[in-house]
């Protein structure tokens, strides 16, 4: 038996659940491969026929950071940031590189991630999100009624849902509000329950790839509506299915703190 001729190599990681296959962009180039990032990111993210992940984080050297980025949602659609795979790629630069402050260029801006905690393959980091710009109550109108939420501005947009609990159908309501034509490039949905002045839980259902088991800008979205509404105070940890998120605000500043962790190298085999 004769492999493919073109493979591409990979590392997936995982942060608080939140999954990404990290790759060298130049690795297309190397491959003679078609660049069509979508289509292969679409492939390669597929968790039955492919390796199975929520994004990819392209690669690229970047003259004034250690690394750019550019992340493709499982969908192929492009997003500006993700805050678990910015901190899954500084991960992955500390770990090849022995750095222990990185800068990552990104589509939402360069973001400075900050060593805490080393475990072997698991890392935690604080990075500086920058600004959170948090907007007035919104209502969306649904099928069965309206809702209301805070619409957040992490670099990506968000809209906030304060509910006393989760319901049943918090899925479908989150993908009905993400088609409302009120959100002109998308949004993800935090569907968020206060448990106090320091804690929340959340859920998240994102642009491109729906329910995720956390979200680094939504858990940052999350707690500076609750922060900004009365409902929180600096720091807030954010609990999700995939673990707990810490988000804290230093003047304009949101910070946040929280785990990453390299699972696996590969190769997925092209043609």
């Amino acid at each position: 038996m004769s492999l493919p001729n073109v493979v591409i190599p990979f590392v997936k990681a995982s942060a608080c659940g939140n999954d990404f296959l990290l790759i060298d962009a130049t690795t297309i180039e190397d491959a003679q491969a078609p660049a069509d990032l979508a289509g292969i990111t679409r492939r390669m993210c597929d968790r039955h026929e492919g390796v199975g992940a929520d994004g990819v984080e392209w690669m690229y050297p970047h003259p004034a950071a250690d690394v750019e980025i550019r992340l493709i949602n499982a969908d192929g659609s492009e997003a500006e940031i993700s805050g678990n795979g910015t901190r899954c790629v500084a991960a992955y630069v500390c770990a090849e590189r022995g750095l222990e402050t990185i800068r990552i260029q990104t589509g939402a801006g360069l973001k400075t991630c900050v060593l805490t905690g080393r475990n072997e393959s698991e890392y935690e980091f604080e990075v500086e999100m920058g600004e959170a710009l948090v907007g007035a109550e919104l209502a969306v109108k649904l099928e069965e009624g309206e809702v209301r939420g805070i619409p957040v501005s992490m670099g990506n947009p968000h809209y906030v849902v304060f509910v006393a609990e989760f319901a049943e159908n918090w899925r479908t309501e989150a993908a009905e509000i993400q088609r409302s034509s009120q959100f002109k490039q998308g949004v993800n949905v935090e569907m968020v329950v206060v448990d106090g002045k320091h804690d929340v839980r959340a859920r998240f259902f994102e642009r491109g790839v729906g329910e995720t088991q956390s979200s680094g800008t939504g858990s940052c979205a999350a707690a500076m509506a609750a922060m900004a509404t009365g409902r929180a105070e600096s720091a807030v940890r954010v609990h999700a299915p995939g673990g707990t998120q810490t988000v804290r605000q230093e003047g304009d500043s949101v910070f946040l703190r929280g785990s990453a962790r390299l699972v696996c190298r590969g190769e997925f085999f092209l043609n």
